[in-house]
């Protein structure tokens, strides 16, 4: 694809909470970097959407920013929710779930790698190897039972798994696809089938469709692991993981638990990718506990935003915005390396104004060695 113009749009949702907080943090370094890239301009468009906006206006996600995200070349997402605010049902807002389904996003895509400088928190010196994909499927799974869930007479309540070979297909190559990009770094080159196989049909099923896929993948390797053990063994040797596929609710309990293995969710980026829309965001929620106090670690949503430039310039082959990319991810890693600044979350003192800085003036160190 080419682009129409000289400029790309991005559609920008800070949310709620430290979304607010991380988002200007985030433009500014993404500035910086494309700058120094030499990359094409981005031109940021800021739109309502979440909690907060809810109480304010009775609409979580409004019509018009809806379609500014499917007109956008790519959507960067803040963080949204909050504990207060539900809507009459009682479930929470949560306009995210709404663009995915709506944007058909159909593979989350959450790399979980340790960063030096941060704690460790196995003791397992092989766990400063940590360097994996977890690819979630989005738009079935159990999570395709929102909204449609049944409660009957106040005694019995459902909620429907959904499991389709159209969606498992077109995840698990998806999930091929990235292991193929990392084999190609050197990386394994396997993906692994998450399921619970030995107990459901529904899981059996995905299994053997995902099967069906590895075998038409000749050049990459292939495994099983049901989630039990899978989340066993994240815990006991997560560095021998390379690419993850599962199904949306696993995908969603695991990717958490991933994040704490390389400190917390202030180092999980994230990306919601489909056929034609891609949406970043931080793994980390609105956090109200400390929402306001300008202490975020703005870390996930830099590397969130470098995870946009990389699908951007694949999308548009324009290499540059995949240089300004590695820019951002070497400035996070030389801050945090060399403790130039070191956040709040991990026992310093760095609260997100000076994360930013930091990491920004670590962008001319990051030219040098990614030249």
């Amino acid at each position: 694809m080419t682009m129409k113009n000289d400029t790309l749009t991005i559609a920008v949702l800070p949310g709620d909470g430290i979304g607010r907080e991380v988002m200007p943090a985030c433009l500014e370094l993404v500035n910086a970097a494309t700058t120094m890239a030499g990359a094409p301009a981005l031109a940021f468009q800021t739109h309502n959407a979440g909690a907060q906006y809810y109480a304010e206006s009775g609409d979580a996600l409004p019509a018009s920013t809806l379609d500014a995200c499917r007109k956008s070349d790519a959507i960067l997402f803040g963080a949204m929710g909050w504990p207060d605010i539900r809507f009459p049902d009682g479930t929470e807002i949560i306009p995210q779930l709404d663009l995915r389904m709506e944007l058909g996003l159909f593979a989350g895509v959450r790399p979980i790698r340790w960063f030096p400088g941060l704690p460790r928190v196995l003791t397992d010196p092989r766990a400063e190897q940590i360097d994996f994909v977890l690819v979630r499927e989005q738009t079935e799974g159990l999570f395709y039972a929102r909204g449609r869930g049944e409660i009957r007479n106040d005694e019995e309540a459902y909620d429907t798994m959904q499991i389709t070979r159209s969606g498992t297909q077109r995840v698990t190559e998806f999930a091929f696809d990235i292991a193929r990009q990392r084999k190609r770094r050197g990386k394994p080159g396997n993906v692994t089938c998450v399921d619970k196989a030995n107990v459901f049909q529904s899981m059996a099923f995905f299994r053997k469709v995902f099967d069906e896929v590895a075998d038409r993948h000749s050049d990459l390797t292939k495994d099983h692991a049901y989630v039990d053990a899978l989340a066993l063994n994240m815990v006991k040797k997560p560095w021998t993981f390379d690419v993850l596929v599962t199904e949306n609710m696993f995908g969603d309990i695991l990717s958490d638990l991933a994040a704490g293995l390389i400190g917390g969710m202030g180092m999980a980026p994230s990306a919601d990718i489909g056929d034609k829309h891609g949406l970043f965001q931080p793994a980390h929620g609105t956090a109200p506990d400390i929402a306001g106090k300008g202490c975020a670690n703005p870390s996930a949503m830099f590397l969130s935003a470098a995870m946009m430039l990389d699908w951007l310039a694949a999308k548009f082959g324009q290499p540059t915005l995949a240089d300004a990319a590695r820019l951002m991810e070497g400035a996070v890693e030389h801050t945090l390396s060399t403790k130039l600044a070191i956040p709040m979350e991990y026992g310093g003192n760095a609260n997100c104004a000076e994360m930013t800085r930091s990491v920004i003036s670590s962008l001319s160190a990051a030219r040098k060695e990614v030249a």
